[in-house]
């Protein structure tokens, strides 16, 4: 007997997968038939700079959030505290918050400290990008039978090593998984680093300011050497991310 119901559910992802697959097929599609200009765009040092700009700034987000956001997952995983379920509403807050209010806010808060500067990018891209290492962190220590920790306990070892030896171990897939995601969020944010730190310029803003300067056919190499890099490193991210998780 078929299964008509999973063919039925297959069918509606489809759209979703073609609908995403489409953009992307289309734009890389027409470049290559206009592969001069990618060339003449490598070699723009403008256009380096900026893909460095992104690639550096989005990367150190990921470390800082990793720093801070999986400590904050473990003790939302595991304890109990008055204003938990607040502590969960702001670390969610980024997500809903439109991205240009969010650089209004971080240039009111802290003002010429953190405009046009690396300081001011990082800080629009974790402001956006933490909450995915936080809630991936806390719901891989979730996954974690917390008995393994009193066990590990009762063997003589102390909170810290239980954690580094147990729990931090078995929650690492999810862990890497969200920054995956904080990195991926990181790198293609721009409302907020147009409204905080206009320059050093990142790949994102210089693909707007070409867009708005010259026209689509201008920003559109930019725009798929930024979604071929970014792609490939997702892919040999997501890649590592399995390996962890079958061992």
């Amino acid at each position: 007997m078929r299964d008509y119901v999973t063919w039925f559910f297959a069918l509606l992802g489809t759209f979703l997968v073609l609908y995403i697959l489409l953009p992307l097929a289309v734009i890389i599609g027409k470049q290559l038939l206009d592969w001069e200009m990618i060339i003449n765009v490598l070699h723009d040092d403008i256009v380096l700079e900026a893909l460095r700009n992104s690639l550096l700034t989005s990367t150190a987000t990921m470390l800082i959030s990793l720093l801070f956001g999986v400590p904050l997952g473990y003790i939302l995983a595991r304890k109990d505290f008055v204003g938990k379920s607040f502590v969960q509403a702001v670390v969610d807050v980024p997500i809903v918050i439109p991205h240009s209010v969010v650089g209004i806010m971080l240039l009111v808060t802290f003002s010429n400290k953190i405009l046009d500067s690396y300081l001011g990018i990082i800080m629009a891209m974790l402001f956006v990008s933490a909450p995915f290492t936080i809630n991936a962190a806390r719901d891989g220590f979730l996954a974690v039978d917390e008995k393994l920790e009193h066990v590990a306990r009762t063997l003589g070892a102390g909170r810290l090593k239980a954690f580094l030896t147990i729990s931090l171990p078995i929650a690492m897939p999810s862990i890497l998984s969200g920054a995956i995601m904080t990195w991926a969020r990181a790198i293609s944010e721009v409302g907020a680093i147009l409204i905080v730190a206009y320059y050093p310029k990142t790949a994102q803003v210089l693909v707007m300011e070409y867009f708005n300067n010259y026209g689509l056919r201008a920003s559109r190499p930019i725009s798929v050497i930024l979604v071929l890099l970014s792609l490939s490193i997702f892919v040999v991210l997501r890649w590592i991310v399995g390996r962890s998780r079958n061992a």
